[in-house]
């Protein structure tokens, strides 16, 4: 929690403690975002705190990395870029959050609903494995999952401190479905058909555009980071989508997550 505030583990401690007497809303809106609390809740917190409703024009907006003027213009060239691409494309960080899109990949998603945690133009991740309406964009959702939650365990193995991704582990502890396929399904797979894990490119998926006259498409990651993005953590993500009867590897992944349904 204290990192997800950008707090010291004492002065959060504080917070925990009741040492800190006077709630600001800027306090409280970071306290929900870091917990990751739906509206209902985030409006009973300000109750419970300061016996009021929130006052949204008194939201801070949300803190981002500090950039110097080359990284920055660098970021905002690359923006018009990806956005002149017909090809859906994404930047991530190590946590799968989106830190820039384009709009082939917000019209891909356009039709999904609302959800606190799981909007697809937040972390990728989180929507495959936590939005009810993943499944009907995310063709073959078992294998989607598969190889999610196998890149959250990858994640997992290099930042076994972050506390965001510990927290989405928790959550997939929670769903029984979930936790089974992590803990006895993906290891298996990981060993077989999922060695190439989510974003490098060896395997062809399904997904069903939203776009009539698309459809359902056969769906590869590709994974082209510059060193610009590599110096700032990111990765960009493009998705590749093919005729899905030209792919052999889509039919075979079609098959493998039906007999895992």
């Amino acid at each position: 929690m204290a990192t997800r505030l950008e707090l010291s583990t004492r002065a959060y401690g504080n917070w925990e403690r009741g040492v800190v007497k006077e709630w600001t809303d800027q306090k409280l809106y970071g306290l929900a975002e870091a917990l990751e609390m739906t509206p209902f809740q985030t409006e009973r917190l300000f109750w419970l705190a300061v016996d009021r409703a929130p006052q949204p024009e008194l939201r801070s907006p949300v803190r981002q990395p500090q950039q110097d003027a080359s990284t920055a213009a660098f970021l905002g060239d690359y923006s018009v870029m990806i956005n002149a691409l017909a090809l859906p494309a994404f930047l991530i960080d190590h946590r799968w959050n989106i830190r820039m899109a384009n709009g082939a990949f917000r019209e891909l998603f356009r039709a999904v609903h609302p959800h606190p945690t799981a909007m697809p133009t937040d972390n990728f991740l989180r929507f495959g494995l936590f939005h009810p309406d993943a499944s009907q964009i995310l063709e073959g959702h078992v294998a989607w999952k598969l190889s999610m939650l196998t890149q959250l365990a990858a994640s997992l193995e290099r930042y076994d401190d972050d506390a965001v991704l510990q927290v989405m582990r928790r959550e997939v502890y929670l769903d029984p479905a979930l936790r089974e396929m992590y803990l006895q399904d993906m290891p298996a797979w990981t060993y077989g058909p999922g060695a190439d894990l989510l974003h490098h490119g060896g395997t062809v998926r399904l997904l069903r555009h939203p776009d009539p006259g698309l459809g359902l498409k056969g769906c590869r990651f590709v994974e082209e980071t510059p060193r610009p993005l590599q110096a700032q953590g990111l990765t960009r993500i493009t998705l590749v989508l093919t005729d899905p009867n030209d792919g052999a590897a889509a039919k075979k992944q079609h098959f493998q997550s039906l007999q895992a349904a």
